[in-house]
């Protein structure tokens, strides 16, 4: 689901107005300054939901946010934002911090406390905005994290897929894999901020504590590439292929396995989805990254005890609707 606020369809008499509604639906509660009231007041702004998070852009004339301390005192469930700057400068005061970020950087906001972020001229960001209990890491650690992103390796890493996100916003939250995207989001943002919270001398270590979570995220990322596999996850990690399967045993996962079983996962969610009717059998089972049709045949079955065409053809039947299709063929847990 979108939510979109286009001001160029407004008088331009209703945009200050439309634009602080609106930003109270979009992010925070807080007073939506302009730089120039009287002037050419403009915004796009878009919010698409993305799992439990959503992905958040603007594009406007001057603004500045101002969110007060009586403010944060009201809102009672913590959302962090990561924001990646589009056009202009932005600049962000928060927790006794000044932050200035150029186009193409990244920038933290707990939205849940006071703050003051503003860019000056026509300025542009895209974030994404996690509930802070999605995770799983402590509010403090989390807000001292925010002010030191660039520390953690994954810095860079992230700030491309938060831009990736804000950029084909449309695409990957109507695509089928849209889950997958969600959980890999939240396991990065968790991992740089845990990383981040660490000093330099502590940096191997938090390479070393997040990289399940590092494995798990580019697996979902690449499930569709048929050359996925153990050298290549290891490879794109600096890792040796022993040492990827000595995490991954014992965290009690079979790499191989797991791929399979969430590759499985997808296509069943593809052959049932009223989008990919006409898509023959065996391009789903390209798409997820299975070369071999009757391989994937194979695996579909002993997974869900139904081979793929039998499964399309049930759920294609107009008596038969999709709750009863998974009702006579759940997916198996884990």
């Amino acid at each position: 689901m979108a939510f979109v606020l286009d001001t160029g369809m407004l008088p331009a008499g209703d945009r200050v107005e439309a634009v602080h509604s609106a930003m109270m639906y979009a992010s925070a509660p807080c007073h939506v300054i302009h730089e120039d009231p009287a002037g050419p007041v403009h915004a796009r702004m878009e919010v698409w939901d993305l799992g439990d998070a959503n992905i958040f852009t603007c594009r406007s004339s001057g603004l500045r946010l101002l969110r007060t301390a009586r403010l944060a005192r009201q809102d009672a469930m913590p959302v962090i934002s990561l924001a990646v700057q589009q056009q202009g400068y932005g600049r962000l005061d928060q927790y006794g911090r000044q932050q200035i970020t150029p186009p193409g950087e990244l920038l933290g906001v707990d939205l849940s406390g006071a703050y003051d972020y503003s860019w000056s001229g026509d300025g542009a960001a895209g974030c994404v905005q996690i509930p802070l209990d999605r995770l799983d890491l402590a509010a403090d650690g989390v807000r001292e994290s925010l002010g030191r992103l660039r520390a953690s390796p994954l810095y860079r890493l992230v700030t491309a897929h938060v831009a990736g996100l804000a950029r084909d916003r449309a695409r990957i939250t109507a695509d089928p894999a849209a889950p997958h995207v969600a959980t890999a989001t939240v396991d990065l943002v968790r991992a740089l901020l845990a990383s981040a919270a660490r000093t330099e001398r502590h940096t191997r270590q938090a390479m070393a504590e997040t990289l399940l979570v590092r494995v798990r995220a580019f697996v979902r990322e690449n499930l569709g590439d048929s050359e996925l596999s153990a050298p290549m996850i290891a490879a794109a990690h600096h890792i040796s292929v022993r040492h990827l399967y000595n995490v991954c045993s014992r965290a009690g996962l079979s790499l191989e396995q797991w791929i399979i079983s969430e590759r499985l996962r997808g296509a069943r969610h593809d052959l049932l989805s009223p989008a990919h009717r006409h898509q023959p059998v065996a391009a789903v089972a390209r798409s997820w990254g299975f070369r071999d049709p009757t391989h994937f045949t194979r695996r579909f079955k002993a997974r869900y005890g139904v081979t793929p065409s039998r499964l399309r053809r049930a759920s294609g039947e107009a008596l038969l609707a999709p709750d009863r299709v998974t009702a006579l063929w759940p997916s198996p847990p884990g």
